[in-house]
């Protein structure tokens, strides 16, 4: 255990180095991919080398303060909600070793003895999840190439269902979150009853998140439109996508649930095969085809479709995988 915290820490590292020297030598080829405007892609360069050099958590109450100026703050603009970022991902990882010092633990970080067998563990868990991550913006930015034919009003709805797409499934990931763990331990004691049990409640709790979310988008969605556009046409054409995704979210919690629960399985790359059908080798060819009939609606028509044929497949790689591990056992 020792190790395996200290190998992570360091591996941590070397990829935040590495990660930090490519954006900041290919931001601006990456910008480009976007936009041809250079107010745009110099602004953009401006606020990633700072926001990578120093990091994330002031952002909230800083954010305006050294944007707009404040007592002996200066007005920064787009440099100062970089500085925010940087300011208070410094001040997490302060807190974090204070904690680590001064608190009782159970784990070290002090066996920095190189292990292939943990080495090969961490980045068999450590990558499937990090394409996680990166999974819904490859989507986004994909899909923005599809709409780039119709209105431009389509793109932006889209880039506001991305931003929306965080606070949705926000508590949800939360539950899974606390679900791996769970279900990690329980399997090493093998108890499979336990990880069935721990499935079920995350499963529920995660239906119950979904379903409010499904009855707001359905019942108020001109009214979370507005918070993000003032214009009436992006909320006239936003209530119509937000409505069509909508259907798919309580059908979501299926495929959610048991990826969280086969990364707790310790079967990351399993979860991450669901994880591409839902961003990447369904959605993208469905949004493809659906284009043709209903115009850009069938952008937004792909998200429902996807997440039931997911779900449907989720269940089955979920159910195989619990019935193999009985076998074992």
């Amino acid at each position: 255990m020792d190790n395996t915290a200290s190998l992570g820490l360091i591996y941590s590292f070397i990829h935040s180095l590495i990660l930090t020297l490519v954006c900041m030598i290919g931001t601006h080829a990456f910008l480009s991919l976007f936009t041809t405007n250079t107010s745009v892609i110099k602004l953009g360069q401006e606020y990633a080398m700072i926001a990578l050099i120093i990091g994330c958590i002031f952002n909230i109450i800083f954010d305006p303060i050294l944007i707009f100026g404040y007592g002996p703050f200066p007005k920064m603009g787009m440099a100062g909600a970089a500085l925010a970022t940087g300011l208070g991902q410094t001040l997490s990882l302060l807190i974090y070793l204070i904690y680590y010092v001064f608190a009782k633990k159970e784990i070290k970080i002090n066996n920095y003895k190189l292990s292939l067998n943990i080495t090969k563990k961490l980045y068999l868990v450590g990558i499937p999840s990090t394409l996680n991550l990166a999974l819904p913006s490859i989507l986004i930015s994909a899909l923005n190439g599809i709409l780039k034919p119709f209105n431009e009003d389509y793109i932006t709805i889209l880039g506001i269902y991305y931003k929306l797409q965080t606070f949705i499934y926000l508590p949800a990931n939360g539950f899974v979150q606390g679900m791996r763990p769970i279900v990690g331990y329980n399997y090493g004691a093998k108890r499979i009853d336990k990880v069935n049990e721990c499935f079920k409640y995350t499963f529920f709790l995660t239906l119950i998140i979904m379903l409010i979310v499904t009855v707001l988008s359905l019942s108020i969605p001109n009214q979370i439109l507005s918070l993000f556009s003032e214009s009436e046409n992006i909320i006239k054409l936003g209530s119509i996508a937000l409505k069509i995704i909508s259907i798919g979210f309580i059908i979501s919690a299926i495929s959610i649930t048991c990826c969280g629960g086969l990364e707790g399985l310790s079967k990351s790359l399993t979860s991450l095969i669901i994880s591409l059908l839902r961003y990447i080798v369904l959605i993208i060819p469905l949004a493809l085809i659906l284009v043709i009939p209903f115009k850009a609606n069938g952008v937004f028509i792909a998200f429902p479709i996807t997440e039931f044929i997911t779900a449907f497949i989720s269940l089955i790689i979920y159910f195989l995988t619990i019935i193999k591990i009985n076998k074992i056992n």
